[in-house]
């Protein structure tokens, strides 16, 4: 299969979809490249898969009910070894602070930049992924 903008879209959509059902690790960590990973997110930079693997595991025991709705994927660059994108995702969760009574909704629209690279056997990898910003929705609490 040759990679194409419908195979990058397709990479896009389900790995949020891994990440709304909260997937094993063996399962999440093919998306990813492990040398050169890295990914911002407004809390913390993680590095590697290991960076990786410790936010994972504090975000999947933080939050809950994750729905993540995919806006737009911007593809700037494509060529051979990888390609460049803007991604907007809706990010829909709930979160519970003990010893809160109640849980509590959180929405935003996220703004990332994106860094894939192609695999010789046509994986697309990620290798950058920025939070460049997010617009809370009406109703939501802050992170």
């Amino acid at each position: 299969m040759a990679i194409s903008e419908d195979s990058i879209r397709t990479m896009v959509v389900e790995w949020y979809r891994a990440l709304d059902r909260h997937d094993d690790l063996p399962d999440v960590l093919p998306y990813l490249v492990d040398d050169g990973l890295e990914m911002r997110f407004p809390e913390v930079t993680a590095r590697g898969h290991s960076g990786f693997v410790d936010w994972y595991k504090a975000v999947t025991n933080r939050f809950f009910d994750e729905e993540h709705t995919v806006r737009s994927v911007d593809i700037t660059r494509l060529d051979a070894t990888g390609a460049s994108l803007t991604v907007v995702v809706n990010w829909q969760c709930k979160i519970w602070n003990p010893p809160a009574a109640t849980s509590q909704f959180l929405g935003f629209d996220a703004y990332q930049s994106w860094e894939l690279v192609f695999a010789p056997d046509d994986a697309i990898k990620l290798k950058t992924y920025t939070v460049d910003g997010m617009k809370p929705m009406p109703g939501s609490g802050s992170l």
